[in-house]
């Protein structure tokens, strides 16, 4: 119940806008994302969650380099917006992610 109300809030806050991208997110492409994630001892609490677009919801959580790169392919995202998302990778204790083109 905890979850369900704070995230209903938080994309209130967020102006129903997407934390990464900043789009609007219509109710079929939002994702709810634990900052500290509840495995590492994250709760459903307010000031842990974050709305956001669902394949940046996917990108904050990918390993495999073919996704990341697939993702970044479609979403084109600029540096400033990479940069927010490897926040929240950051605290999966996930690898920064990188636009070059190396």
């Amino acid at each position: 119940m905890e979850y369900l109300d704070n995230k209903i809030s938080r994309y209130s806050m967020q102006n129903g806008k997407c934390a990464v991208t900043g789009q609007y997110l219509t109710a079929d492409v939002t994702h709810c994302h634990h900052i500290l994630p509840k495995s590492m001892g994250g709760t459903d609490q307010f000031d842990n969650l974050v709305i956001l677009y669902d394949w940046i919801h996917q990108l904050v959580h990918a390993t495999d380099e073919r996704t990341i790169k697939r993702y970044l392919n479609n979403l084109q995202l600029t540096e400033k917006q990479v940069e927010k998302l490897n926040k929240y990778r950051e605290k999966c204790n996930l690898t920064k992610i990188s636009l070059s083109k190396e």
